[in-house]
């Protein structure tokens, strides 16, 4: 088992002051205030909020693709200036090589990391298997189903490793049944390798489902305005995801999200 699956990850994401702005028409339009945060390792940290309220804009500050206009964005006191190989980012759409197989398409990171043939032979069989598409190694991306597309796009993230797992709203653009499914293979995913992921949706129930930490945007400026815990344990021992849902604790934590997200915007 790799470094990666035996759960050991300890960077921290730490956001402090950040602002955040967009140039529009040369008039500058706030996207993000007033924004302090803590990731700590291991958290799966949800991310709701209305359409506009900036989840995507805070996602890409701490993967790098953007620079806060105020404020920092650091990995264990390290500044993000840039992408990083202990950020991974998994996209609403799969963004997988055609022209690659399956396993391929996994094997691509560690391949231009300079790994080793039979290494990254490991390395794929180990992700395919644990997203569970074992069967499916030798298939070109365009004979997959769109949730077997986000299945491969995840376990290729998984594959180079990373500490923090940034994912951006995944599984928004597939079928009610399928989303479910994989929410319940992520949650799996997430217990088996212990990784950091902070998770952006608009589905409240997804939010709750998923997070060990459950966080609400408001609308734009985006800034925090709910974060709770959400790890749902019976005696200690965690719910398994098929039972999580007929909760009380899990339908009560939905009602807050929805409210919070629903609450008049405080000037």
């Amino acid at each position: 088992m790799t470094e990666a699956a035996s759960g050991r990850h300890d960077r921290r994401v730490e956001i402090a002051g950040v602002r955040h702005h967009f140039t529009v028409g040369g008039a500058a339009v706030p996207a993000l205030d007033r924004i302090d945060l803590t990731v700590e390792p291991g958290e799966f940290v949800t991310l709701a909020g209305p359409s506009g309220c900036g989840k995507t804009t805070l996602l890409r500050l701490v993967a790098g693709f953007t620079t806060p206009s105020e404020g920092t964005v650091s990995i264990d006191g390290s500044p993000v200036r840039g992408p990083g190989p202990e950020r991974g980012v998994v996209f609403q759409q799969a963004t997988l090589y055609p022209w690659l197989s399956v396993r391929r398409n996994v094997e691509l990171g560690p391949r231009l990391r300079g790994v080793p043939k039979r290494e990254r032979a490991r390395i794929s069989e180990e992700y395919l298997q644990l997203v569970g598409l074992s069967d499916f190694a030798d298939h070109r991306p365009y004979e997959l189903s769109g949730g077997m597309q986000q299945r491969c796009q995840i376990a290729r993230v998984l594959a180079n490793e990373p500490d923090i797992v940034l994912m951006d709203e995944p599984f928004g653009a597939l079928d009610a049944l399928t989303r479910e499914r994989l929410q319940a293979e992520l949650l799996e995913i997430w217990r088996a390798t212990g990784r950091t992921i902070l998770f952006i949706t608009h589905s409240v129930d997804e939010a709750v489902f998923l997070g060990s930490r459950v966080m609400v945007m408001s609308p734009r400026p985006g800034r925090i305005v709910l974060d709770e815990p959400a790890v749902f344990t019976d005696g200690g021992t965690r719910v398994p995801a098929g039972e999580i849902r007929a909760l009380p604790e899990y339908v009560a934590l939905c009602d807050r999200v929805r409210s919070a997200i629903q609450a008049p915007v405080a000037v």
